[in-house]
């Protein structure tokens, strides 16, 4: 890295002096002479301070005074008050980047001390270095590799982070642990730490902010951006997992984008990460992280940390590219990725300048906006990337006003006033004044001197100066005779200033039509009286011309139109109304008057008229006529004539146009046209019009507009009107809508796309899913997505963050009714024992829960009954630990055993070890032993109730430690206690009496005021005994024992003894009376010398159990609720029974293994109850329920149910009863299962197994009593056997199982059950069900084992909650539906294993019609596009078909499972194999029938068949031929005129019988010709020619048209007619109309904006301006009003002084080491402007990639010589006189040798 110069210093201090002095004070730093400039010795900075001398120092500090005042600043007033000078310059930094140290000294002036520091320090270089620079804290520690230590190189590296004096140059041997400081100071602008900025000035750790201001506090943000809140990134966490397969290698994990700071991600798993960048400059690079380490990615530096089970990557930031984080696939195992990282917010809102005023003067307004602004690109985006950001606050508008100054006065005008002549000339009038609007807006009249800076508007204008209308004459016409005196007429018409016929011309002026004329020719015919009227068209002409009168303010008559002809043939007369009217000025109305008002002759109201000669009629020539018509006009004989010659071309093609006569004036000799000046100009007929061209208008299509897009973005569509249609009439706008087929044109298109770009993110909410509860108020969730529609139509899923808008709810209340009552069951408690064996309880409340999920607490009656075992369950621990051996080694040891007797039969004799008790029955002798160890026998003693025992007849006291009580009598109950030594031991003995119950103690009996009588405690009171009597009162054979107990150590078990005693269950006889025993024993030989195994063996028994287990069973029943404890006492004392059974039954089982090696079966009572002992049936003896006797009434088979043992008549042979478990074990040879039943008739008994009838055999028999026998049964005899009764009323059956050695069975049965009618189906486990819905289901799961079995539900492999189960381990589904299919399975599980059975659950739907057919009907459009289809329907439906067509069926059918499908014809099956005129398609469901003929009509059905029923639908085939024929003639298609036309209209007809045309389809139609019609003279009409264009393409112009009066012969000829003809039939259509009314509106734009943009290139920037829509007077309208036009550019580059610049670099340094491998050199690197020269901003030169200001030099290795200079600055080692340093002496060997 480059460093600065040393400071300069002003004066003349010698050399040495200054030197050293700057030495001292920079620590460090070794400042030249002035005469050779500054130079910074690197390599010499690390000087210790104790290495100079104390004088030497002195000097040098006295001569610092002396300095040229020169180099000072002037003195602050602060300085003149205190003693100090003026601050000096502020020295070079000491680092060219990364942050230096600049100081300034100062001198006191006194020679006293002065207070304060003559030092202070700033930061300089606050720029980042580039990343070759490498560490400045590094490059001072390698300034000493050349430098020997201990007489060693070594090459240093950096220790960094030194928690005691990080200022300090603690450097570190490469490769070795050995750590030296090298200098006790760094060089100024050192790092402090690593990961700090502070520095370390003179050796002193100084706080620098990231302001880089020395002192600071301030810190950067987690953006970056120094004193900041953080509102310029967002944190971005996420965690990926990857889906990487054999097809697909790599994987995107996360894209990083430019900028982004603080990155982590930790990969764990096989696989890899390896990144891919993108620059902004499009440059793309991959880097593999392969290794651990940190690497420079596109100049972001990297640290990756790899292991073998996870991967590490950190990149401090800010990225300086776009980084794309893969995994690339190395494992087979899926592997995932956490990251983070603070992700800039790179698209900011940036207010805009205000838009233009409102208003030029007066007060207006402009607005602000707010424009996105990407802070990458530095240019302006779409509105919708800053709505990416909800931290983005879009600022809101300002509002200000503007151009307030007062507007200057104004002309303002009236109206013009209405002109004062209508022709000829007139003038109209304004009013002008001078007005002033104030800034409210108020407009007042001022003087008009203020508006003479504009000039004044006329007041006064002329108006209407065309020519009034005029009368016209024309020509006279020939006279009417050839002799005498005659007649002659002209043509006179009113004209105005165009040219053009009008009224108007007062009819005072007119002049005369008509005058007398005399020819000179003598006539020889006798004179007439009058002169004849001239019958020329002339005279008609001029006659209709002046009939054409016009109502004006004299009265005058007005006739009216002629009438039509009264005939079509011949003469007839025509007649017309003529009426007497005025015009009234003063309102502009006509008003009728009498006749006698108006002067003048009348005109005529009748004439003749002559309609041409009538069929068969032959025209004479009547000579004399003819001349009576013409008047010999034959004679008259000019040469030149006006003619009408042809029409014009039609103003229209089609539709209606206009023809006018063309006019020419023609030489009647030779017909040839002449010069139009030859013909006399009055003589001009006037102009003649026809219409033409009336054909409708050839077919064409009419586009109407686009509707608005169907969304606003991401591509919508709009449609529009098209039609195809023919125009009929112009004139009448009659327009008819044809058949889309007959426009010849391909049709436009009727959809188009619009809106083609992205939307703005936005929440796209999902289905709502199923309720979490099915009732009391439960939640169902949503998923809400932020997406965005994509141009192309498609879904953008992005994170929640770009979605702007509030995020809509995606969760709701749902199943808001009161649930059912329901049990709410508390947790378990904790196992009521601390080892071994306990029970856990828990609580129940019946509760129900509200709607409004509120829950309340009912009364438990409302609660379906609960079962016991949901309430309480045993629970296992860990084995308890055997007793501790005694503490002394020496001490006496009685072993006792904790256990509990109850003797349920009369037996002789019993033995007991001490520790217990026992309940016994009376006259039973008991032998009590009392084993010790470390004890002699004969010198224990025995005490009863606290007394001292001695030998009598009745009690024996042995010397070998035992006790002898021959036939127990009441006064033996007590607590006998043997002693050894101070060890004691106890015995409890109580008595049973005959009624179950324990005796009291006989009063009288000694002691008995210290222990009292028997009595029922209760658990409380017994459990607190138990509490005394394990706190060591009472048993404890290690402490002496209390003499006289207070309380009867036996009472606490007393209440569940006698519990147990009365636990129904037991065998009957077990407890008969000890008196009833007595009498039997005479019979019964003595027991005492029998084998006490087989004594056992055989019942009577004695129940034993754990004294620790009864222990357990109080504390648990004191720790339940009171009301509770007998409901739990009651059942634990049975669970306890059972579990005493069962041991007794493994004790016996065990005993008989060991003495014959096989196990007799025993029957166990089947599992009923939780307890596991079921009630005992009072049944009659099998000698009472044989044959019925006639006499008794008829009844019903009853199998007799007896639950008792199981008779052993041998070893290997079991009898069992019904309703028994038998376990088989490897020497049972026989089984006898009994079945008794009763009855009337005597019911028959058949016997089966597993549901399947048994096969009797020779192992397998029927005995006579119908009993079943198994002999030497095997593994395949397992099941349950069923004992069916059956009689004429009906039958009974009962099971036994039969098991292997106690292993868990379940009775299955392995048929098949399809119900489709009844409400309710039972089933055992292992069938199969297929039912229909709404059926309620019973799947029975019996179970049999030895011990217990436990039963648990499984729908699909899933745990089913136990609501289903039923109290004998069925399960019940009701209202079965189709959720509810699905594989059942029952699973048996207790100790000796487990069995499971299932049941498959099919649904069954019958087949129906479906309630949507559009899925059948596009079926059948796939199979047969185009061909007639029908679907079938229970009523049956009808195809109506020509012969030869095709046809397809359709079988629309819904069922489960699908239903087959069978056709049929006329009720005979379709075979497609015989009758290739039938195809059966898509599974039966479509039937196409080819080429139908006469045998394919009839009925068509399909018969649908599934389990659960059948349908069928049908069709019927009709076979029609269909045609075309001539039905009738439609309308003329003209009401006049010579064009009309009858087209015949044709039918499609069946039979004469019209039918749809659709049928007659693809048929020939006939020929046929139009009939002429209606082919008469048209009424007059309007006729209108088309529009001109518009006189302004927008704002409002004006388009006319001509309007005429036409009447259409019936020759086709149409004459021009007055326009009263037309207004008395039509209203006149207008000639002018009003277009393009739209605003005319451009596009405008501010100036420029400066150019101050980023720079871009050299000398090049960008500039904006504002773009916006107005019309042409400046109103602002939205953009979309001008999307039209095409819109100026908003954004230019531009030519930029600032950008004018370069990177300057000078000359490289003199490199450091003239050899080896750590010199280095450096520039200063800068940017400059290309004309000043001067530095500017580095960031105005970053278009431009930034050379390097560092770089190593002179590598080459270093020469083995003695004695060489190593460095360049040996001379200035030598003049500061430092040879005698070693480290000096060293490095400057030459130098230093010649000195």
């Amino acid at each position: 890295m480059a460093l600065a110069a040393g400071p300069r210093r002003r004066g003349s201090l010698a050399p040495i002096l200054s030197g050293t002095l700057c030495l001292l004070i920079l620590a460090g730093q070794v400042c030249g002479d002035q005469s050779q400039g500054a130079v910074f010795l690197r390599e010499f900075t690390l000087i210790r301070r104790e290495s100079l001398h104390d004088d030497f120092l002195s000097d040098l500090l006295n001569s610092h005074k002396i300095e040229d005042a020169s180099s000072r600043t002037a003195r602050s007033e602060e300085d003149r008050d205190t003693l100090w000078d003026a601050w000096g310059p502020w020295s070079e930094c000491s680092r060219t980047c990364g942050g230096g140290a600049s100081y300034s000294l100062r001198r006191c002036l006194s020679s006293k001390s002065c207070e304060g520091r003559n030092i202070r320090y700033r930061t300089c270089s606050n720029v980042d270095c580039p990343p070759e620079a490498g560490d400045f804290r590094a490059q001072q520690c390698s300034a000493h590799n050349d430098v020997k230590y201990h007489g060693q190189f070594y090459e240093w590296l950096p220790v960094s982070n030194d928690p005691d004096n990080p200022c300090s140059l603690k450097c570190q041997a490469k490769g070795t642990s050995l750590v030296v400081e090298l200098a006790p100071k760094v060089l100024d602008g050192t790092r402090c730490y690593t990961e700090s900025l502070d520095m370390c000035i003179s050796g002193l750790c100084q706080i620098v902010g990231c302001d880089h201001q020395l002192g600071s506090t301030v810190k950067e943000d987690s953006c970056g951006v120094c004193n900041g809140d953080g509102s310029t990134c967002r944190l971005v966490r996420g965690q990926y997992k990857s889906q990487l397969s054999a097809t697909k290698l790599d994987d995107t994990v996360v894209a990083i984008p430019y900028g982004s700071r603080h990155v982590r991600l930790v990969l764990k798993g096989p696989d890899h990460l390896y990144l891919e960048t993108k620059t902004l400059q499009g440059t793309k690079g991959e880097n593999s992280l392969s290794t651990t380490g940190t690497f420079l990615v596109d100049n972001s530096s990297v640290d990756f940390q790899k292991f073998p089970d996870k991967e590490i990557l950190r990149m401090a930031g800010p990225l300086t590219a776009d980084f794309i984080v893969k995994v690339h696939s190395a494992g087979a195992a899926d592997s995932t990725v956490q990251f983070i990282f603070y992700q800039p917010i790179i698209h900011r809102w940036r207010e805009t300048d205000f838009f233009p005023c409102s208003a030029t003067c007066g007060g207006g307004y402009q607005l602000t906006s707010a424009e996105c602004y990407d802070l990458r690109s530095s240019r302006v985006v779409a509105d919708q990337y800053c709505h990416y950001y909800p931290e983005n606050v879009k600022p809101k508008p300002k509002l200000q006003e503007c151009n307030l100054d007062p507007c200057p006065a104004r002309w303002e005008s009236t109206p013009w006033t209405a002109c004062s002549s209508s022709c000829g000339g007139g003038i109209q009038s304004r009013t002008v004044s001078c007005v002033e609007e104030d800034i409210q807006g108020h407009v007042s009249s001022v003087e008009e001197w203020k508006c003479m800076y504009t000039p004044k508007m006329p007041i006064v204008q002329p108006c209407n100066i065309f020519d009034c209308p005029k009368w016209l004459a024309q020509e006279w016409s020939p006279c009417t005779v050839t002799c005498g005196q005659g007649l002659r007429y002209r043509v006179v018409l009113c004209i105005d200033h165009r040219g053009m016929h009008t009224g108007g011309c007062s009819p005072k002026t007119k002049p005369h039509i008509k005058e007398e004329c005399i020819i000179p020719t003598p006539c020889y015919k006798p004179k007439e009286k009058l002169p004849v009227e001239a019958k020329l068209p002339w005279h008609k002409q001029a006659q209709e011309l002046e009939e054409g009168a016009v109502v004006s303010e004299e009265p005058s008559f007005i006739p009216e139109a002629w009438s039509a002809c009264t005939v079509t043939c011949g003469v007839g007369t025509q007649v017309r109304m003529v009426k007497c009217q005025v015009l009234l000025s003063f309102s502009q109305s006509v008003a009728d008057l009498p006749v006698d008002e108006c002067e003048g002759p009348k005109p005529v109201s009748q004439r003749a008229c002559y309609a041409g000669p009538c069929n068969g009629e032959i025209s004479e020539y009547n000579p004399e006529e003819t001349d009576l018509l013409y008047g010999g006009l034959q004679d008259f004989d000019e040469l030149y004539d006006w003619e009408y010659e042809g029409f014009t071309e039609c103003s229209e093609s089609c539709g209606g146009g206009v023809q006018e006569a063309v006019v020419s004036c023609l030489n009647k000799q030779t017909r040839e046209t002449a010069d139009e000046s030859l013909c006399v100009t009055s003589r001009r007929p006037p102009k003649l019009l026809k219409s033409c061209n009336l054909d409708p208008c050839p077919s064409r299509w009419e586009i109407g507009k686009w509707s608005p897009c169907s969304l606003t973005c991401g591509v919508g569509l709009q449609t529009r009107d098209v039609f195809c249609s023919h125009l009929l009439s112009r004139e009448m706008n009659e327009t008819v809508v044809l058949a889309d087929e007959l426009c010849h044109k391909p049709k436009p298109t009727v959809v188009q796309a619009c809106n083609r770009f992205n939307c703005p993110p936005t929440w796209y909410p999902a289905e709502w899913q199923q309720c979490s509860r099915t009732c009391g108020g439960g939640v169902q969730k949503r998923e809400v997505l932020c997406k965005q529609r994509m141009a192309d139509g498609s879904f953008l899923e992005l994170p929640e963050t770009f979605c702007s808008a509030p995020k809509l709810a995606s969760q709701q209340a749902c199943r808001n009714e009161d649930c059912p009552h329901e049990w709410l069951l508390s947790e378990w408690t904790q196992c009521s024992t601390s080892c071994g064996e306990g029970t856990q309880t828990r609580s129940a409340i019946c509760r129900k829960i509200l709607k409004s999920g509120e829950s309340v607490i009912v009364n438990s009656s409302l609660c379906p009954p609960l079962p016991f075992s949901s309430s309480i369950q045993p629970c296992m621990l860990a084995a308890c630990a055997r007793p501790s051996r005694p503490s002394q080694k020496h001490s006496p040891h009685i072993t006792a055993v904790r256990k509990i007797y109850i003797q349920t039969r009369k037996q002789r004799k019993l033995h007991f070890v001490v520790g217990g008790f026992a309940y016994l029955l009376p006259k039973t002798s008991v032998v009590l032993r009392c084993p010790t160890r470390r004890f002699r026998k004969p010198l224990i003693t025995w005490e009863k109730d606290g007394q001292h025992l001695t030998s009598s007849a009745h009690i024996t006291v042995a010397p070998f430690g035992y006790l002898k009580i021959h036939r127990l009598k009441p006064s033996d109950t007590g607590t006998y206690t043997c002693s050894a030594g101070p060890a004691q031991e106890h015995f409890v003995i109580k008595l049973i009496g005959g009624n179950r119950k324990l005796l009291a103690r006989p009063l009288g009996l000694r002691g008995e005021e210290e222990a009292p009588s028997v009595r029922k405690n209760s658990p409380h009171e017994a459990l607190r005994t138990q509490e005394k009597h394990q706190n060591g009162i009472f048993f404890n054979g290690s402490k002496a024992e209390k003499r006289a107990p207070a309380v009867d150590p036996g009472n606490h078990y007393d209440e569940i003894v006698s519990r147990l005693l009365e636990q129904r269950g037991w065998p009957g006889e077990l407890f008969t009376s000890w008196e009833a025993q007595d009498s039997t024993e005479r019979n019964i030989s003595s027991e005492e010398d029998q084998n006490p195994e087989q004594a056992l063996l055989h019942l009577p028994f004695t129940m034993v159990a754990e004294q620790q287990r009864l222990d357990d069973l109080l504390r648990n029943i004191s720790q339940q609720p009171e009301e509770l404890q007998d409901l739990y006492s009651k059942h634990l004392v049975a669970q306890l029974a059972k579990e005493i059974f069962r041991t007794h039954l493994e004790h016996q089982d065990s005993l008989l293994k060991s003495t014959e090696g096989r196990v007799h079966p025993v029957a166990i009572p089947p599992h009923k109850h939780v307890s596991g002992f079921s009630s005992s049936l009072r049944v009659a003896s099998p000698g009472s329920s044989g044959e019925v006797r006639s006499g008794q009434p008829h009844r019903k088979p009853v199998i007799l149910r007896k639950i008792s043992a199981a008779q052993q008549l041998s070893a290997s042979e079991v009898v069992t009863h019904l309703g028994q478990t038998v376990a088989l074990a490897s020497g049972t040879l026989s089984v006898l299962l009994h079945c008794e039943a009763v009855g009337n008739p005597k019911p028959t008994i058949t016997w089966a197994r597993n549901g399947e009838e048994v096969q009797y055999s020779d192992r397998i028999l029927l005995q006579p009593d119908d009993s079943l026998q198994i002999l030497a049964p095997v593994e395949a005899d397992v099941g349950f056997y069923t004992c069916n009764a059956t009689n004429t009323l009906g039958s009974d059956s009962v099971s036994i199982a039969v098991t292997l050695a106690g292993k868990p069975l379940v009775k299955t049965s392995r048929i098949a059950v399809t119900n489709t009618d009844l409400p309710a189906v039972t089933v055992d486990v292992g069938s199969v069900i297929k039912t229909i819905q709404g059926v309620n289901v019973t799947i029975s799961c019996q179970v049999a084992g030895v011990p217990e079995v436990e039963v648990t539900w499984f729908r699909n492999r899933s745990k089913l909650a136990p609501l289903h189960h039923l109290h004998d381990s069925s399960l019940s589904i009701t209202n079965v539906s189709f959720s509810d299919q699905g594989l059942y399975s029952c699973r048996a599980v207790n100790l000796h294993g487990e069995v499971t059975e299932n049941t498959q659950l099919v649904i069954l739907d019958p087949p129906h019609p479906p309630s949507q057919v559009e899925d059948m009907k596009a079926l059948l459009s796939a199979n047969g596009p185009n061909l007639p289809s029908v679907l079938t329907s229970p009523l049956g439906t009808q195809l109506v078909l020509s012969p030869g067509n095709s046809a397809i069926l359709g079988c629309p059918v819904q069922g489960q499972p699908m239903p087959n499908i069978t056709w049929f014809h006329d009720h005979q099956p379709v075979a497609t194999s015989a009758d290739p005129t039938y195809r059966i398609l898509a599974a039966g469901q479509i039937l196409q029938i080819t080429n139908v003929s006469g045998g394919s009509q009839g009925e068509f059905s399909c018969l649908a068949q599934n389990e659960a029923g059948m349908l069928v639908q049908k069709a019927s085939l009709v076979i029609r031929e269909y045609w075309w024929a001539v039905d009738k003639l439609v309308g003329c298609s003209a009401s006049c005129g010579n064009k009309g036309v009858q087209q015949l209209q044709l039918k499609c007809v069946l039979n004469n019988t019209e039918v749809n045309p659709s049928y007659c389809a693809g048929k020939a139609k006939p020929t046929v010709q139009p009939v002429a019609c209606n082919r008469r003279d048209c009424p007059s009409r309007w006729m209108v020619t088309s529009w001109s264009s518009c006189t302004r393409s927008c704002g409002g112009g004006v388009q006319t048209r001509r309007v005429t009066c036409q009447k259409l012969k019936a020759t086709g000829v149409s004459v021009p007619m007055s326009n009263d003809m037309c207004s008395q039939l039509a209203k006149r259509p207008v000639d002018t109309q009003a277009c393009n009314q739209q605003l005319c509106v451009e596009w405008a734009f501010s100036s420029w904006g400066q150019c101050n943009g980023p720079c871009i290139g050299p000398r090049l920037a960008v500039q904006h301006r504002q773009v916006f829509c107005q019309t042409r007077d400046g109103i602002s309208l939205p953009l979309e009003q001008c999307s039209a036009l095409p819109r100026p550019v908003s954004t230019q580059n531009c030519w930029a002084e600032a950008c004018g610049v370069h990177w300057r670099v000078s000359l490289w340094t003199l490199c450091t080491a003239t050899c080896g491998n750590y010199g280095f050199q450096s520039r200063r690197v800068e940017c400059v402007h290309i004309r000043t020269n001067k530095p500017v901003p580095e960031h105005l030169c970053s278009w431009r990639p930034r050379p390097a200001n560092w770089q190593r030099c002179n590598i080459a290795p270093c020469e083995n010589m003695e004695c060489r200079d190593t460095t360049r600055y040996c001379e200035k080692v030598k003049q500061l006189k430092l040879c005698q340093l070693t480290q000096f002496k060293s490095r400057c060997c030459g130098t230093c040798g010649k000195a």
